[in-house]
């Protein structure tokens, strides 16, 4: 004999829609073959979950059962629907518990899509990204119409319940005790349909216009960073929420300055007299400022000044990194022949004390080709 199909799902006679749905949920996902594989009694016990929430679900299908019990549908009533097609079942347990992890799109209630994110690229100068800036940007966008308030039908009209899934967006085709859910092909899974289109959006409850939004960018933004704008994406369909809008930000190269996190580097060219003799050039900063920078006498190309202070504010911190003057000695170029002969004659009394780092470089050369000679 068939069991009670209460009793299959552990529930009174009394339990509304909600007690059915959690006992169908907390059997189904013990017994099922998935979870259960080569198990024929779980296979079994599965196969009863089913069929005892398919009909227990179903308003007419219980009235019948409540009344005539298994006898309802033994002339092909409970077989003959579980070939065709329905909403719910086994499947509304993944949706529950794995929502759109698979990447499919999130509906709201009443199969509402979310609007798509979208993207917009900015770019900005260095100056802007030490002082921070509002910008102004024009989005060309999808929004809510405003003809029939996102809904989609015609003013006055409302949209109606899919008559195929029963508004549930989605159809199921049950054979055995395997179900194969797909989105409805009727209303495309948003479990409503619209007789009168709204004729300004053509029923999409959506339309494009060009928005003008306002971006707060804050001092210390480095390249590269995602500013997110919520809701100010892709208007949902009919009605649905809206996406995101992503600002990417890049920052121009600069003329003068380069940027490594909160420090700038600067190089500087300095004629080989000002490195020999000493001597001191100005160097502007991202403050609007003028620094003047002392060279010592004997100054070598490469060699680094320090500015504290005078790099880039960090995000959101009160610190502010430094700026670091790279010195680049000058060759002299174009010389007139008074200049070749002063250099010369520099060159004549020079000495080995002069020119440290090239004379001890070319002495240990030296000693290293000569040790070749011994061996």
């Amino acid at each position: 004999m068939k069991a009670d199909f209460y009793e299959t799902l552990g529930v009174s006679r009394g339990a509304d829609e909600k007690e059915l749905k959690a006992a169908f949920r907390k059997l189904a996902m013990k017994f099922h073959p998935d979870r259960n594989p080569g198990d024929q009694t779980c296979e079994q016990k599965f196969k009863e979950i089913n069929e005892a929430y398919e009909c227990l679900k179903d308003p007419q299908k219980r009235a019948a059962y409540d009344r005539f019990g298994h006898a309802a549908f033994e002339q092909g009533g409970m077989n003959g629907a579980a070939h065709g097609f329905a909403a719910g079942g086994f499947a509304d347990i993944f949706e529950d518990i794995f929502g759109d992890m698979m990447g499919g799109r999130r509906r709201s209630s009443g199969g509402r899509e979310r609007g798509a994110d979208l993207r917009y690229n900015m770019e900005i100068t260095l100056e802007e990204a030490y002082t921070g800036k509002t910008a102004q940007i024009r989005v060309p966008a999808s929004v809510s119409c405003g003809e029939c308030s996102g809904t989609g039908a015609k003013p006055g009209t409302q949209p109606v319940t899919c008559s195929m899934c029963h508004g549930h967006g989605k159809v199921r085709a049950t054979q055995g005790f395997f179900s194969i859910e797909r989105t409805c092909p009727q209303c495309q899974g948003r479990g409503q349909t619209i007789k009168d289109p709204c004729s300004k959006c053509s029923g999409e409850g959506r339309v494009t216009e060009e928005r003008s939004l306002s971006v707060n960018i804050p001092a210390g933004i480095e390249d590269g960073t995602r500013i997110r704008l919520a809701n100010e994406g892709e208007a949902g369909l009919r009605g649905g929420p809206p996406g995101d809008l992503y600002i990417f930000l890049s920052v121009k190269p600069h003329e003068f300055f380069q940027r490594d996190g909160a420090d700038l580097y600067c190089k500087v060219p300095i004629s080989m007299t000002t490195a020999a003799l000493g001597g001191s050039f100005e160097v502007a900063t991202l403050d609007g400022t003028q620094t003047r920078v002392k060279v010592p006498e004997g100054t070598q190309s490469g060699r680094q000044f320090r500015l504290r202070g005078k790099g880039m504010p960090v995000l959101r911190q009160p610190q502010v990194g430094d700026l670091y003057i790279q010195t680049v000695v000058e060759t002299p170029q174009n010389l007139s022949r008074r200049q070749r002969e002063l250099l010369e004659e520099f060159e004549r009394l020079s000495s080995k004390e002069n020119s440290p780092q090239s004379s001890g470089f070319f002495s240990r050369m030296k000693d290293f080709f000569e040790s070749f000679g011994e061996n």
